[in-house]
């Protein structure tokens, strides 16, 4: 294993067999075209961390709600990167106090004993929060470090969130930018071609990976721009991606999102775009939190769209005929995804409220695909047969929403991948005892981040077997980062995807880490589903 183990002084590690010190490897300040950054050693880690590295212009004023401006425009002179630059506003806060929309930066983090001359493979990760909440210092590499057979570079990025971010409209369309979140994110993929090898990083070896919407974020860039990845990545993984509704700008749904988003933060008439772009932060954060407030049953409205310049074509469509970069993918999912959703909703939508019905259950689907008719949804019982869920509402509708937005969408990019000839590689991981919340028992949606990220904290505390699971899951990731095979000693061979449906996937199980077959059903519930594609917007 790549571990940096610590002699008595800290200056210096011991790298496997070789004795390096601080001296030896990259110099704790880094020079690009804009400015010079000074990072940080921890003797602890070994890992040399280079946070809050700015990567774009500040995106407010009349740069907010238009694609990012990277490389910065201005030399930002000598910066010391020691500490996280605050994260981009989420929707979570009706104003700012800790978090900025001055929030475009990036983090970079070096194995002990890296030169600058060394290009090692990148590893490039997303967070999730669906497209409205999450930030880049919930996740450091120091598990993943002390877990591959070979050395890496770890990067993260902050990208806008919510109303900031993913604002869309007739309006926007004419004087903006959409999905200008994702556009952040291409452009810290960018930073990375341009500057990356001055960290000693391969620019040529890039891998991206995310989260929930983290993972939604790396599918959309394999469907971008019609499939052409510019060469900003060579290998792609997702862990639950998410796959939402997207209308196009001039429907209904984003129309009346930006019409009442505008109204709550004081703008209208024909200037409105140079009104929004000239109110304060709290303002607007405010505007998108009250216009959140007022859909209850919809868990994400602010979410990526159907732009046409970006994203040419819905996700479903793509991957089904190749419109998509072609590159090896890992893409997985948990047992439980939509179980735990519609618990916090109100009675309207939520299963467990006194005298819920199926008419609940499609309240609770419609609010996050608005254009799902009655007579789909009947069709959509009866592949969900209350007797297959416990006799239980809540898990009929849980299985029903896993499917739709992140089950499935694994199901079609490793088996997409695999019809027109990439290494496809998926996963199911399935840990109760660990997944489960307050609210609900199942392997939830989030559970498997217990693996990679030490600030993931599983509900109960893990086991041997657990322990021993993580271990082999961060073993499989690291080497597809670096091998684009993932490999883990003293565990089975993970089987590439051979059908279009993406089996076989890798069963990944406290003590049982085997191949299994998709099983009928799911892929009977998952044409259906994605047969659905023109009605759900996908």
């Amino acid at each position: 294993m790549y571990i940096a183990k610590l002699f008595a002084s800290a200056a210096c590690i011991l790298l496997g067999f070789t004795r390096v010190c601080a001296s030896d490897a990259l110099g704790l300040s880094v020079t690009l075209d804009y400015g010079s950054f000074t990072g940080t050693f921890n003797a602890t880690t070994g890992i040399t961390s280079f946070l809050g590295v700015r990567y774009a212009d500040a995106p407010v004023g009349d740069l907010r709600w238009r694609a990012p401006v990277s490389p910065p425009t201005s030399h930002v002179g000598s910066v010391n990167a020691s500490a996280f630059a605050p994260g981009c506003i989420p929707t979570t806060a009706s104003h700012v106090i800790t978090k900025s929309e001055d929030c475009l930066f990036g983090n970079v983090f070096v194995p002990s004993g890296t030169k600058s001359s060394d290009r090692l493979p990148v590893l490039v990760w997303f967070y999730g929060g669906g497209f409205q909440s999450g930030e880049t210092n919930d996740f450091l590499p120091d598990l993943l470090f002390n877990s591959t057979t070979k050395p890496f570079l770890f990067v993260t990025f902050a990208y806008r969130l919510g109303q900031f971010g993913f604002l869309a409209g007739p309006q926007v369309a004419a004087d903006g930018d959409m999905n200008v979140g994702l556009l952040d994110q291409r452009a810290g993929l960018r930073w990375v071609q341009r500057y990356i090898h001055a960290f000693g990083g391969d620019e040529t070896q890039v891998t991206i990976w995310g989260q929930s919407a983290g993972a939604g974020s790396t599918m959309f860039h394999l469907i971008a721009n019609g499939g052409d990845n510019e060469g900003l990545f060579r290998a792609a993984m997702g862990d639950s991606p998410s796959l939402n509704y997207l209308p196009t700008p001039s429907e209904g749904y984003p129309t009346t999102l930006f019409a009442q988003f505008a109204s709550l933060a004081g703008c209208s008439g024909s200037d409105i775009m140079a009104c929004l772009r000239a109110q304060n932060s709290t303002t607007l954060a405010r505007a998108g939190a009250e216009t959140i407030a007022s859909r209850p049953t919809t868990l994400f409205p602010f979410a990526p769209i159907f732009d046409g310049s970006f994203i040419t074509t819905r996700p479903v469509e793509a991957f089904t005929s190749g419109r998509f970069a072609r590159v090896p993918v890992l893409f997985g999912s948990n047992t439980d995804e939509g179980l735990s959703w519609a618990l916090t909703l109100p009675p309207e939508a939520n299963p467990r409220a006194p005298n819920a019905t199926e008419t609940t259950a499609f309240n609770m689907i419609t609010g996050q695909f608005p254009n799902l008719t009655t007579a789909s949804f009947d069709s959509a019982l009866e592949l969900y047969p209350l007797s297959d869920h416990d006799n239980l509402l809540e898990r009929q509708l849980g299985a029903m929403y896993g499917n739709i937005r992140y089950i499935c969408t694994a199901l079609l990019i490793t088996g997409s991948a695999a019809k027109f000839g990439q290494n496809s590689f998926q996963y199911h991981y399935d840990n109760a005892r660990l997944g489960s919340s307050s609210l609900v028992n199942g392997t939830l949606h989030g559970a498997d981040l217990q693996a990679f990220y030490s600030s993931s904290v599983p509900f109960m505390t893990p086991n041997g077997d657990d322990l021993n699971l993580f271990a082999a899951m961060r073993e499989y990731w690291t080497s597809f980062v670096t091998e684009q095979t993932p490999i883990a000693s003293g565990g089975p061979t993970w089987p590439m995807a051979r059908t279009t449906d993406g089996s076989p996937r890798l069963l990944l199980h406290p003590g049982d880490i085997q191949e299994e077959a998709n099983v009928t059903a799911l892929n009977t519930r998952c044409n259906f589903w994605h047969g659905l594609s023109d009605e759900l917007d996908q």
